[in-house]
């Protein structure tokens, strides 16, 4: 949540700071904003949009060698100007005509601000927002004494929380100091010729540097780091809680900017959901065989990478999944397939509640986090967790190859989503179920349960998803016209059984995320203990209804809802003998796809939301309230 660009330079760095920004956005869109160093600290805030922010810079002539900027996610405080980042810190008993000495933006979550900001307001500084981020403003300001480096260590030991910043002072109009701890920061090193020479960066994702630079350097957990000219230092925290020089490695990394560009498409979301067969096909690609080999072991041996995930893999005796939102419905279909497949007792737990309870921690058990950013701060809180209560067999499903996640994990299967910038999940979501139907079969083969012929059919299956993906996408014509019936709505209802149920609740939550429309999903068999008296002809029931061995009992459940003046809207596959009638409508699905059948069933409960958000004219990659990384709990 929130982005985070900054740069020293020669030259004007606003508009590669609001550029950054664009690329960014997705991560907190109710206010942005601008500060530079130009004879002083400048700055330039609104609750606007970036797009709206650049023409505001225009207007204002803001313009700088040395900058820092922020799109917003709100914790603290209302969207409002005065809440926006960056704040300034004036020192204390500031008259407001007095130069700001402090510009400062902040991702994260301060948890003891109340009692710092009382201890600064009893100092004499004056707050004029209600965020936790002025708080640190003023600390750094009240421990400034000619050295911005010194003050910002000082002012870190006194930050209960998580935090990723950026800070600079007016004395020192050449110099950048970032922080990071619970919060992702990447230091950005600048070409060595030409223009821009000699110019770093700081960025909560190397994507907003794009263009900019490749050559990144993912700061670690409790990194300070001196962003100046030329030069750069990164310090990490000793066993003693102090700061030392360390050095970390700095990669290639090709964020290209093309990523996050529309194309012919109205929205992201809209072309996130038809590169899902693209998606799956990289995701898949390489894959020869169900094999530990296909999850990476981190820091091992030039060929021991599968040695060391087959030792793990047949070291265990359960599985535990950790995951959020929709990552936990992805996790929550692989509990299905890794009980039916692998015969593995597995227990799906969502990450924000897991490490608050008392459990019974099991040595052996393989813990697997499911996470698009490899950020998300209640994930990461949980797997910690867990590795404190002794299980330490550690394995993710992400999308980032370079996130805490999986550095944080002994094994990783990366899947190749590609960047997703709507905030609503579609080819993230896919490709994790890809992923983690790839650990069922391993953990399969892993305990001889899986026949050369039974791996050559999963196979197979697999490598014709992106067709049968494609497929899928053409039946968006119908969809377009159930969503014009469902625009006129406000309440829905999502039903599925078996591995089909987490998908009923990936619909509802999509069609919730970005059209305001209050969905809830249930499995179907518990209709009629309670939900049924919710159905009338004004809540439409959604339906996920595959030919597997529930299917009749599904049907009986259809029956429940007409009988009560229930307008059925089902996904249907071809041999179900579900026919379109009064009440009763139905899409068929191109083939029926058995254990994977997921994969494909999600993608109308997607194109349903998205069509439906566009008839009621809902900002459909940002809605209300929400934010793509989840960076804080």
């Amino acid at each position: 949540m929130c982005g985070i660009v900054g740069a020293v330079s020669t030259r004007n760095i606003v508009p590669v700071l609001v550029q950054g920004l664009q690329r960014l956005e997705y991560r907190g869109y109710d206010s942005c904003g601008v500060a530079v160093w130009s004879d002083g600290l400048r700055r330039t805030r609104s609750t606007s949009r970036v797009a709206e922010l650049l023409t505001q810079v225009a207007t204002d002539d803001v313009q700088g060698v040395t900058g820092i900027a922020h799109t917003r996610w709100a914790t603290h405080g209302a969207p409002a100007v005065h809440n926006a980042h960056p704040h300034f810190s004036h020192g204390p008993g500031a008259e407001p005509q007095r130069a700001a000495r402090v510009a400062l933006v902040h991702n994260g979550i301060i948890e003891n601000h109340d009692e710092l900001r009382a201890a600064l307001q009893a100092r004499g500084y004056v707050f004029a927002s209600q965020t936790d981020t002025e708080v640190i403003a003023h600390l750094i300001d009240s421990l400034y004494d000619g050295d911005l480096l010194d003050a910002v260590r000082a002012a870190l030991v006194q930050l209960h929380g998580a935090y990723a910043i950026a800070v600079f002072h007016k004395d020192e109009p050449h110099r950048v100091i970032g922080a990071r701890a619970g919060s992702p920061l990447i230091l950005g090193v600048g070409a060595t010729q030409g223009e821009g020479a000699g110019e770093n960066f700081l960025a909560s994702d190397a994507m907003a540097l794009a263009g900019v630079t490749d050559q990144i350097v993912y700061l670690e957990e409790g990194d300070v780091v001196d962003v100046q000219l030329g030069r750069y230092w990164v310090l990490g925290r000793d066993d003693q809680g102090g700061y030392q020089p360390v050095t970390r490695p700095v990669r290639t990394v090709q964020a290209h900017s093309g990523a996050a560009e529309l194309g012919p498409y109205r929205h992201y979301m809209q072309k996130e959901i038809f590169e899902q067969p693209r998606a799956i096909a990289d995701t898949l690609e390489g894959v020869a065989g169900i094999v530990p080999e296909l999850f990476d072991g981190l820091g091992a041996q030039p060929g021991e990478t599968g040695a060391a995930a087959w030792r793990v893999f047949k070291e265990i005796d359960s599985v535990l999944i950790l995951a959020c939102g929709t990552s936990y419905y992805s996790a929550c279909t692989a509990k299905y397939w890794l009980e039916s497949i692998a015969k593995i007792p597995t227990q799906v737990e969502i990450a924000s509640e897991y490490r608050y309870r008392e459990s019974v921690p099991n040595p052996r058990s393989l813990v697997v986090t499911v996470s698009q950013s490899g950020e998300t701060a209640d994930t990461l809180a949980a797997l910690r967790h867990a590795r404190s209560l002794g299980m330490e067999h550690t394995l993710t499903i992400c999308n980032v190859a370079t996130s805490a996640m999986v550095r944080e994990c002994k094994l990783a299967y990366i899947t190749r989503a590609g960047v997703e910038i709507g905030v609503a999940s579609t080819k993230a979501f896919t490709t994790q179920l890809a992923g983690l139907f790839l650990l069922t079969l391993a953990l399969a083969q892993s305990r001889g349960l899986l026949s050369a012929e039974a791996e050559a059919e999963h196979l197979k299956a697999m490598r014709h998803l992106p067709a049968a993906l494609q497929a899928v996408l053409a039946l968006e014509p119908q969809i377009i016209s159930w969503a014009e019936d469902f625009a006129r709505k406000e309440n829905a209802l999502f039903l599925g059984r078996g591995l089909h149920y987490p998908i009923a609740l990936e619909g509802a939550l999509k069609l919730k995320e970005i059209t305001y429309i209050h969905a809830e999903a249930y499995a179907a068999g518990e209709l009629k203990h309670g939900p049924l008296a919710l159905v009338t002809s004004e809540m439409p029931v959604v339906t996920v209804a595959p030919n597997d061995a529930l299917l009749e009992k599904l049907k009986s459940n259809l029956q429940e809802v007409r009988a009560r003046g229930g307008v059925l809207y089902v996904l249907a596959d071809a041999d179900t003998r579900i026919e379109t009638g009064e009440g009763l409508h139905v899409i068929r699905m191109p083939e029926h796809y058995g254990a994977l059948s997921p994969l494909l069933h999600v993608v109308p409960l997607q194109l349903l939301a998205y069509h439906t958000a566009c008839a009621r004219g809902t900002d459909v990659d940002k809605p209300r309230n929400l934010a793509k990384s989840v960076t804080v709990e």
